[in-house]
């Protein structure tokens, strides 16, 4: 059954169950509940969490931005509609934009993460809750008749990126990994693991029991959402890679690599330029050019160069 069925099998569109405008400024949106299976929900404002209900309790996977009080608003919305705790709360990564608020929940739950995670959320002083159960490759957690599987593919978006899987329902959450359909996923690619990433979209564009995909911006989507990202990162990284190993610079390489065969993908307008920028960035790390070949060294950071380097020698 594709995701759109699924869906549909639960509620005749998009059923708002509960809204708030929670004096949000800034234009935030107003926080909202769908739910899209029997037990799963996805909620938010300006980006997407969710929670599962088992007859145990209630996993929360990532709070909500801060200042729009979204996080607290569910714990309200939690408490009216279901007579069941918040016994975990699921941080997707260590960003802040997707997990502020979540101590709301710490008299209850246990806040779950990567092992990675909890270092970056101590050391920049992200206002949520601090992971005490961290996990390296796979966690299983049971609330009570359905399971929640999170995943680790290795470095992806940030080096703490999980996936969380529900099987009995068919959903997979992937914040900042993927966006409706064809688009570009992310902003740029300063923090990400491009040969990973590529890997890691495959596997998760052909993951067995996912119906519905959430990402963490936007409408809910299918599997098919990561194989085009993956299409798209994969041609962004052999293109820029191309124009450097010919002595390109980055000047001419975003005049040179356009994506124009990507044109009709979400955000394109809006993000190719620090894509292309942040890609090559990413090349520069990632390759040793052959002697004498251009100037490699001095072009890097962008209008801030090095200078002379004597690799052998020393100073």
């Amino acid at each position: 059954m594709n995701m759109r069925a699924v869906v549909a099998a639960w509620l005749p569109a998009w059923l708002l169950l509960g809204s708030a405008a929670l004096g949000q400024g800034g234009g935030l949106p107003p926080m909202q509940i769908e739910q899209l299976t029997e037990h799963v929900y996805r909620y938010g404002g300006l980006t997407n969490g969710a929670f599962v209900v088992g007859s145990d309790g209630i996993a929360v996977v990532d709070g909500q931005t801060c200042g729009s009080n979204g996080t607290a608003w569910l714990k309200e919305e939690l408490a009216k509609r279901f007579d069941v705790p918040v016994t975990y709360t699921i941080l997707s990564h260590d960003h802040e934009m997707h997990i502020c608020g979540l101590e709301v929940f710490s008299d209850t739950a246990r806040a779950v993460a990567h092992a990675n995670a909890k270092a970056h959320i101590v050391r920049e002083g992200r206002r949520t809750a601090t992971p005490e159960i961290t996990f390296d490759t796979t966690m299983q957690l049971d609330l009570g008749g359905i399971e929640v599987v999170l995943l680790y593919l290795g470095p992806t978006h940030t080096d703490n990126l999980i996936q969380v899987h529900v099987p009995s329902e068919g959903v997979l959450i992937a914040v900042d990994f993927v966006r409706e359909g064809k688009s570009l996923a992310m902003p740029e690619l300063r923090d990400a693991d491009i040969a990973n990433s590529i890997k890691a979209l495959g596997i998760l564009g052909r993951m067995e029991n996912v119906d519905i995909v959430v990402p963490g911006h936007g409408n809910v989507t299918d599997q098919q959402a990561f194989l085009y990202f993956r299409d798209y990162l994969q041609a962004l990284r052999d293109r820029v890679l191309e124009q450097m190993v010919a002595g390109k610079s980055i000047e001419e390489i975003l005049e040179i690599v356009t994506m124009e065969d990507f044109s009709d993908y979400g955000w394109f307008d809006q993000w190719l330029r620090a894509n292309v920028i942040t890609m090559w960035e990413q090349m520069y790390h990632y390759r040793e050019p052959t002697e004498g070949a251009g100037r490699y060294e001095s072009e890097f950071p962008i209008g801030f160069p090095v200078g002379e380097v004597d690799k052998f020698n020393g100073p």
